[in-house]
Protein backbone atom coordinates (compact mmCIF):
# COMPACT_ATOMS: atom_id res chain seq x y z
CA UNK A 1 0.00 0.00 0.00
CA UNK A 2 2.76 2.34 0.57
CA UNK A 3 4.44 1.80 -2.60
CA UNK A 4 1.21 2.36 -4.29
CA UNK A 5 0.84 5.18 -2.44
CA UNK A 6 4.49 6.76 -3.51
CA UNK A 7 4.30 5.55 -7.18
CA UNK A 8 1.62 8.28 -7.98
CA UNK A 9 3.25 11.23 -7.26
CA UNK A 10 5.99 10.02 -8.91
CA UNK A 11 4.08 8.61 -12.06
CA UNK A 12 2.52 11.93 -11.91
CA UNK A 13 6.03 13.74 -11.95
CA UNK A 14 7.23 11.57 -13.85
CA UNK A 15 4.21 12.28 -17.22
CA UNK A 16 5.00 16.26 -16.04
CA UNK A 17 8.40 15.98 -16.82
CA UNK A 18 8.14 14.27 -20.56
CA UNK A 19 4.87 16.58 -20.91
CA UNK A 20 7.47 19.60 -20.60
CA UNK A 21 10.18 18.17 -22.44
CA UNK A 22 8.20 17.06 -25.48
CA UNK A 23 6.78 20.54 -25.19
CA UNK A 24 10.32 21.90 -25.24
CA UNK A 25 11.97 19.60 -28.24
CA UNK A 26 8.65 21.33 -30.46
CA UNK A 27 9.34 25.03 -29.34
CA UNK A 28 13.41 24.25 -30.61
CA UNK A 29 11.67 22.84 -33.75
CA UNK A 30 8.99 25.68 -34.20
CA UNK A 31 11.73 28.26 -33.79
CA UNK A 32 14.08 26.29 -36.33
CA UNK A 33 11.51 26.50 -39.08
CA UNK A 34 10.67 30.43 -37.83
CA UNK A 35 14.18 31.29 -38.09
CA UNK A 36 14.20 32.24 -41.63
CA UNK A 37 11.07 34.50 -41.40
CA UNK A 38 12.48 36.28 -38.37
CA UNK A 39 15.86 36.62 -39.47
CA UNK A 40 14.23 38.08 -43.06
CA UNK A 41 11.93 40.57 -40.96
CA UNK A 42 15.11 41.99 -38.68
CA UNK A 43 17.18 42.57 -41.84
CA UNK A 44 14.55 44.06 -43.78
CA UNK A 45 12.61 45.58 -41.40
CA UNK A 46 13.44 46.02 -38.03
CA UNK A 47 17.02 47.03 -38.60
CA UNK A 48 16.33 49.72 -41.04
CA UNK A 49 13.36 50.75 -39.41
CA UNK A 50 15.62 51.70 -35.98
CA UNK A 51 18.17 53.11 -38.71
CA UNK A 52 16.00 55.23 -40.40
CA UNK A 53 14.45 57.03 -36.90
CA UNK A 54 17.96 57.28 -35.64
CA UNK A 55 19.04 59.67 -38.81
CA UNK A 56 15.71 61.15 -38.77
CA UNK A 57 17.36 63.15 -35.93
CA UNK A 58 20.65 63.72 -37.76
CA UNK A 59 22.22 65.94 -40.89
CA UNK A 60 23.19 62.19 -42.74
CA UNK A 61 23.97 62.62 -46.70
CA UNK A 62 26.05 59.44 -47.14
CA UNK A 63 29.09 61.83 -47.77
CA UNK A 64 30.16 62.74 -44.65
CA UNK A 65 29.48 60.89 -40.73
CA UNK A 66 25.61 61.90 -39.60
CA UNK A 67 25.19 65.30 -36.92
CA UNK A 68 23.05 64.95 -34.49
CA UNK A 69 20.26 68.16 -35.26
CA UNK A 70 17.75 66.82 -32.54
CA UNK A 71 14.37 68.18 -33.31
CA UNK A 72 15.59 69.87 -36.30
CA UNK A 73 14.44 67.98 -39.18
CA UNK A 74 10.55 67.88 -37.64
CA UNK A 75 10.94 71.44 -36.99
CA UNK A 76 11.63 71.74 -40.96
CA UNK A 77 8.66 69.48 -42.13
CA UNK A 78 6.51 71.31 -40.31
CA UNK A 79 7.21 74.57 -42.12
CA UNK A 80 8.15 72.88 -45.38
CA UNK A 81 4.98 74.13 -47.52
CA UNK A 82 5.81 71.22 -50.20
CA UNK A 83 5.78 68.61 -47.52
CA UNK A 84 2.04 69.56 -46.68
CA UNK A 85 1.55 69.75 -50.47
CA UNK A 86 2.30 66.83 -51.03
CA UNK A 87 0.59 65.36 -48.21
CA UNK A 88 -2.90 67.08 -49.45
CA UNK A 89 -2.34 65.80 -53.15
CA UNK A 90 -1.83 62.37 -51.33
CA UNK A 91 -5.10 62.78 -49.85
CA UNK A 92 -7.09 63.58 -52.65
CA UNK A 93 -5.53 60.68 -53.84
CA UNK A 94 -6.69 58.13 -51.24
CA UNK A 95 -9.95 59.19 -51.23
CA UNK A 96 -10.85 59.29 -54.75
CA UNK A 97 -8.59 55.67 -55.27
CA UNK A 98 -10.25 54.01 -52.38
CA UNK A 99 -13.72 55.04 -52.69
CA UNK A 100 -14.20 54.27 -56.11
CA UNK A 101 -12.12 50.88 -55.95
CA UNK A 102 -14.29 49.81 -52.84
CA UNK A 103 -17.69 50.83 -54.85
CA UNK A 104 -16.82 49.53 -58.27
CA UNK A 105 -15.24 46.09 -55.88
CA UNK A 106 -18.66 45.55 -53.93
CA UNK A 107 -20.42 45.61 -57.45
CA UNK A 108 -18.22 43.14 -59.25
CA UNK A 109 -18.43 41.23 -55.49
CA UNK A 110 -22.20 41.20 -55.76
CA UNK A 111 -22.21 39.98 -59.56
CA UNK A 112 -20.03 37.17 -58.70
CA UNK A 113 -21.92 35.81 -55.94
CA UNK A 114 -25.52 36.43 -57.92
CA UNK A 115 -24.62 35.51 -61.99
CA UNK A 116 -21.42 33.84 -62.06
CA UNK A 117 -19.07 31.93 -59.89
CA UNK A 118 -16.74 30.92 -63.28
CA UNK A 119 -12.82 30.52 -61.99
CA UNK A 120 -12.25 31.85 -65.60
CA UNK A 121 -14.22 35.11 -64.88
CA UNK A 122 -12.40 35.61 -61.01
CA UNK A 123 -8.92 34.84 -63.19
CA UNK A 124 -9.78 37.40 -65.66
CA UNK A 125 -10.81 40.11 -62.83
CA UNK A 126 -7.48 39.37 -61.05
CA UNK A 127 -5.23 39.53 -64.43
CA UNK A 128 -4.56 43.32 -63.91
CA UNK A 129 -3.43 43.13 -60.35
CA UNK A 130 -1.09 40.19 -61.83
CA UNK A 131 0.68 43.28 -63.91
CA UNK A 132 3.71 45.09 -62.58
CA UNK A 133 2.84 48.68 -61.71
CA UNK A 134 5.43 49.73 -63.91
CA UNK A 135 4.05 48.17 -66.69
CA UNK A 136 0.88 48.91 -65.84
CA UNK A 137 1.85 52.96 -65.58
CA UNK A 138 3.36 52.47 -69.41
CA UNK A 139 0.44 50.97 -70.74
CA UNK A 140 -2.03 53.72 -70.05
CA UNK A 141 0.59 56.85 -70.23
CA UNK A 142 0.68 55.50 -73.87
CA UNK A 143 -3.15 54.98 -74.29
CA UNK A 144 -4.00 58.44 -72.64
CA UNK A 145 -0.98 60.11 -74.99
CA UNK A 146 -2.15 63.35 -76.20
CA UNK A 147 -0.77 63.25 -80.22
CA UNK A 148 -1.10 58.91 -80.40
CA UNK A 149 -2.66 57.48 -77.35
CA UNK A 150 -6.05 55.27 -78.42
CA UNK A 151 -8.24 56.90 -75.42
CA UNK A 152 -7.78 60.67 -77.28
CA UNK A 153 -8.37 59.21 -80.58
CA UNK A 154 -11.48 58.14 -79.64
CA UNK A 155 -12.59 61.18 -77.81
CA UNK A 156 -11.85 63.04 -80.95
CA UNK A 157 -14.17 60.61 -83.22
CA UNK A 158 -16.92 61.27 -81.30
CA UNK A 159 -16.51 64.71 -81.41
CA UNK A 160 -14.81 65.83 -77.98
CA UNK A 161 -11.69 67.80 -77.82
CA UNK A 162 -8.03 65.96 -76.62
CA UNK A 163 -7.51 66.15 -73.23
CA UNK A 164 -3.64 66.17 -71.52
CA UNK A 165 -4.88 63.74 -68.95
CA UNK A 166 -1.57 63.77 -67.08
CA UNK A 167 -0.11 66.39 -67.79
CA UNK A 168 -3.10 68.41 -66.58
CA UNK A 169 -2.78 70.24 -63.12
CA UNK A 170 -6.34 69.69 -62.61
CA UNK A 171 -6.33 65.89 -64.19
CA UNK A 172 -2.93 64.57 -63.34
CA UNK A 173 -3.37 63.36 -59.48
CA UNK A 174 -7.43 61.99 -60.64
CA UNK A 175 -6.15 60.03 -63.44
CA UNK A 176 -3.08 58.32 -61.36
CA UNK A 177 -5.55 57.26 -59.01
CA UNK A 178 -7.99 55.74 -61.94
CA UNK A 179 -5.51 54.00 -63.40
CA UNK A 180 -4.58 52.10 -59.69
CA UNK A 181 -8.10 51.85 -59.14
CA UNK A 182 -8.21 49.73 -62.23
CA UNK A 183 -5.29 47.60 -61.45
CA UNK A 184 -6.50 46.67 -58.00
CA UNK A 185 -10.22 46.57 -58.32
CA UNK A 186 -10.29 42.88 -59.17
CA UNK A 187 -8.12 41.91 -56.22
CA UNK A 188 -10.13 43.88 -53.40
CA UNK A 189 -13.46 42.61 -55.25
CA UNK A 190 -12.04 39.08 -54.96
CA UNK A 191 -11.73 39.68 -50.93
CA UNK A 192 -14.86 40.72 -50.78
CA UNK A 193 -16.47 38.13 -52.69
CA UNK A 194 -14.51 35.40 -50.26
CA UNK A 195 -15.71 37.25 -47.56
CA UNK A 196 -19.63 37.31 -48.97
CA UNK A 197 -19.12 32.93 -49.26
CA UNK A 198 -19.38 33.40 -45.25
CA UNK A 199 -22.59 34.63 -44.56
CA UNK A 200 -25.24 31.95 -44.71
CA UNK A 201 -27.57 31.69 -47.60
CA UNK A 202 -31.09 31.16 -45.10
CA UNK A 203 -31.15 34.84 -44.57
CA UNK A 204 -31.26 35.45 -48.07
CA UNK A 205 -33.76 33.12 -48.94
CA UNK A 206 -35.72 34.10 -45.44
CA UNK A 207 -35.41 37.94 -47.03
CA UNK A 208 -37.18 36.43 -50.45
CA UNK A 209 -39.45 34.71 -48.68
CA UNK A 210 -40.74 38.25 -46.99
CA UNK A 211 -40.65 39.61 -49.76
CA UNK A 212 -37.26 41.83 -49.67
CA UNK A 213 -35.84 42.28 -52.97
CA UNK A 214 -31.97 42.72 -54.19
CA UNK A 215 -31.24 46.03 -52.97
CA UNK A 216 -33.19 45.77 -49.42
CA UNK A 217 -30.89 43.08 -48.91
CA UNK A 218 -28.06 43.89 -49.71
CA UNK A 219 -28.23 47.50 -47.57
CA UNK A 220 -29.74 45.32 -44.85
CA UNK A 221 -27.83 41.64 -44.81
CA UNK A 222 -24.74 41.95 -47.22
CA UNK A 223 -23.11 45.01 -46.24
CA UNK A 224 -24.06 44.57 -41.65
CA UNK A 225 -22.67 40.95 -42.13
CA UNK A 226 -19.54 42.13 -44.27
CA UNK A 227 -18.51 44.58 -42.22
CA UNK A 228 -15.15 43.23 -40.97
CA UNK A 229 -14.00 41.77 -43.89
CA UNK A 230 -15.01 45.56 -45.44
CA UNK A 231 -12.78 47.38 -42.81
CA UNK A 232 -10.39 45.14 -43.43
CA UNK A 233 -10.19 46.30 -47.19
CA UNK A 234 -10.34 50.00 -46.17
CA UNK A 235 -7.28 49.77 -44.10
CA UNK A 236 -5.29 47.76 -46.63
CA UNK A 237 -6.34 49.94 -49.23
CA UNK A 238 -5.60 53.20 -47.33
CA UNK A 239 -2.39 52.42 -46.19
CA UNK A 240 -1.76 50.78 -50.13
CA UNK A 241 -2.76 54.10 -51.23
CA UNK A 242 -0.20 56.22 -49.34
CA UNK A 243 1.93 54.03 -50.49
CA UNK A 244 1.97 55.31 -54.63
CA UNK A 245 5.18 55.99 -56.13
CA UNK A 246 5.81 54.29 -59.11
CA UNK A 247 2.92 55.25 -61.41
CA UNK A 248 3.92 58.86 -60.79
CA UNK A 249 7.92 58.25 -61.40
CA UNK A 250 6.70 56.76 -64.51
CA UNK A 251 4.50 58.83 -65.46
CA UNK A 252 4.38 62.66 -64.56
CA UNK A 253 7.12 62.68 -62.36
CA UNK A 254 5.72 64.82 -59.79
CA UNK A 255 4.81 67.07 -62.08
CA UNK A 256 2.84 69.57 -63.53
CA UNK A 257 3.62 72.16 -61.19
CA UNK A 258 3.38 69.40 -58.03
CA UNK A 259 0.00 68.49 -59.25
CA UNK A 260 1.15 64.99 -58.75
CA UNK A 261 3.99 65.30 -56.52
CA UNK A 262 2.68 62.46 -53.63
CA UNK A 263 3.90 61.78 -50.27
CA UNK A 264 6.45 59.31 -51.11
CA UNK A 265 7.71 60.68 -54.53
CA UNK A 266 8.99 63.99 -52.39
CA UNK A 267 10.45 61.44 -49.67
CA UNK A 268 12.36 59.35 -52.91
CA UNK A 269 13.42 62.77 -54.06
CA UNK A 270 14.78 64.51 -50.88
CA UNK A 271 16.88 61.20 -49.95
CA UNK A 272 17.75 59.60 -53.73
CA UNK A 273 18.06 63.09 -55.91
CA UNK A 274 18.90 65.45 -53.16
CA UNK A 275 20.59 63.21 -50.30
CA UNK A 276 19.21 64.61 -47.65
CA UNK A 277 18.24 61.69 -45.97
CA UNK A 278 17.94 63.18 -42.34
CA UNK A 279 15.18 64.73 -43.33
CA UNK A 280 13.47 61.76 -46.01
CA UNK A 281 13.93 59.94 -42.84
CA UNK A 282 11.81 63.30 -40.33
CA UNK A 283 9.45 62.48 -43.17
CA UNK A 284 8.65 59.04 -43.51
CA UNK A 285 8.34 58.76 -39.09
CA UNK A 286 5.93 61.56 -39.63
CA UNK A 287 4.12 59.44 -42.00
CA UNK A 288 4.45 56.19 -40.45
CA UNK A 289 2.79 57.99 -36.95
CA UNK A 290 0.12 59.58 -39.08
CA UNK A 291 -0.50 56.28 -41.06
CA UNK A 292 -0.99 54.39 -37.63
CA UNK A 293 -3.31 57.00 -36.22
CA UNK A 294 -5.39 56.98 -39.38
CA UNK A 295 -5.81 53.28 -39.33
CA UNK A 296 -6.71 52.88 -35.25
CA UNK A 297 -9.04 55.35 -36.13
CA UNK A 298 -10.45 53.42 -39.03
CA UNK A 299 -10.67 50.43 -37.20
CA UNK A 300 -12.33 51.94 -34.45
CA UNK A 301 -15.45 53.70 -36.45
CA UNK A 302 -15.86 51.01 -38.45
CA UNK A 303 -16.05 48.34 -35.55
CA UNK A 304 -13.46 46.11 -37.21
CA UNK A 305 -13.33 43.46 -34.77
CA UNK A 306 -16.97 42.67 -34.13
CA UNK A 307 -18.99 40.73 -36.24
CA UNK A 308 -22.97 40.75 -36.71
CA UNK A 309 -22.71 36.94 -37.45
CA UNK A 310 -21.80 36.38 -33.63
Amino acid sequence: MAATLLARPLGRRTARRSGSSWQRGHGRIALVFLAPALIGFAAFYLVPTVRGLWFSFTDYNLLSDPKVVGLGNYGEVLSDRVFWNALKVTGVYVVFNVATQTVLALGLAVLMERLTRSVMIRAMVLLPWLVPNVTIALLWMWLLDVNVGFVNHVMEQIGLSKQGFLFSPDQSILTIASINTWRHVGYTALLLFAGMQLIPKHLYEAGRIDGAGEGRMFRQITLPLLRPVLALVLVVSLIGSFQIFDTVAVTTEGGPVNASRVIYYYIYEKAFTQFEFGYASAMSVFLIVFLVALTLLQMRLLRASTSDLA
